[in-house]
């Protein structure tokens, strides 16, 4: 009977530990009401599973070109409500970005949602992406992270202060107005899904579906290294790694010795022929 309370209380316990994560913590600003500003590129207006709310593409008709090439493909790691959010896109033949205005101080998170639905193979699609000038992503390959036709999303985290932008350790005058910029690079086209700003930290961004594939490779890189220093070789999860107290011994009987044979054999060529020689006399 104890333990059956005990189960239904941690039960209990869990539910409203989850209710008040959905609702903000504890009576605080919902995920939706924290995001400021979102925007389905390439696509029409989308309240996703959290609430987000996703205007229709402003730089519709103005800049760049819209794609829906993705509608024909499910989304792996993408809700089947949200799947459109990475499905449409915007690209340009040149750089192009979306200015988003911010009034209040504070920590705010820049989310881009990416996939790739076209390219089959690495190194065909790579760009970088800029927040006031300052590179954040750089070379980002979305085929090379996730393979094809997978969610995607690149999380920046920036604060505003005092009229200063912070972000990734770096410090530009702000004037009232974000600007996403995605530029051109040597591969193809620059482009973007959907996006959106939020206040916040990093731990309040919503995390994409389980992908088991993408999942394991990233264990085996993080994992499969021994030790501490970088450049070392993986090793199978079974098998312990080789402590070498220190640089390793030569082998004796591994000695080239061809250097020692040679005088003897000329000694033996000189001898025969003049022994030879003797006998005749």
């Amino acid at each position: 009977m104890r333990r059956l309370t005990a189960q239904l209380l941690a039960g209990l316990l869990a539910a409203v530990l989850v209710r008040c994560r959905a609702d903000g913590g504890g009576g605080g600003p919902s995920l939706a009401e924290r995001v400021i500003w979102a925007v389905n590129a390439g696509g029409e207006s989308h309240v996703d599973v959290h609430g987000i709310h996703f205007k229709k593409d402003p730089l519709e008709g103005k800049v760049g070109k819209a794609s829906d090439y993705g509608m024909r493909l499910p989304i792996l790691r993408s809700s089947p409500e949200d799947q459109v959010l990475y499905q449409t896109e915007r690209y340009n033949e040149d750089t192009f970005g979306y200015d988003i205005p911010i009034r209040d101080e504070g920590d705010y998170i820049l989310v881009m949602k990416y996939a790739e639905v076209y390219f089959a193979q690495s190194q065909q699609k790579v760009f970088d992406v800029r927040l006031n000038g300052h590179v954040v992503v750089k070379d980002l390959d979305i085929f090379e992270r996730v393979g094809h036709s997978t969610a995607h999303d690149e999380i920046v985290p920036f604060s505003i202060r005092r009229g200063k932008l912070s972000v990734q350790g770096e410090v530009s005058t702000f004037n009232g107005k974000l600007t996403a910029e995605f530029v051109k690079g040597y591969y193809d086209n620059p482009k973007v899904c959907a996006l959106y700003v939020m206040k916040g930290t990093p731990e309040d961004v919503p995390k994409l579906q389980p992908h088991p594939g993408l999942e394991k490779h990233e264990e085996e890189e993080e994992d499969g290294e021994v030790g501490d220093d970088v450049g070392k070789k993986k090793l199978p999860p079974d098998s312990k790694p080789r402590v070498q107290s220190g640089p390793r011994t030569p082998n004796p009987y591994a000695a080239d010795n061809s250097s020692l044979m040679f005088p003897i054999l000329v000694a033996f060529g000189v001898f025969i022929p003049t022994l030879f020689c003797l006998c005749r006399l």
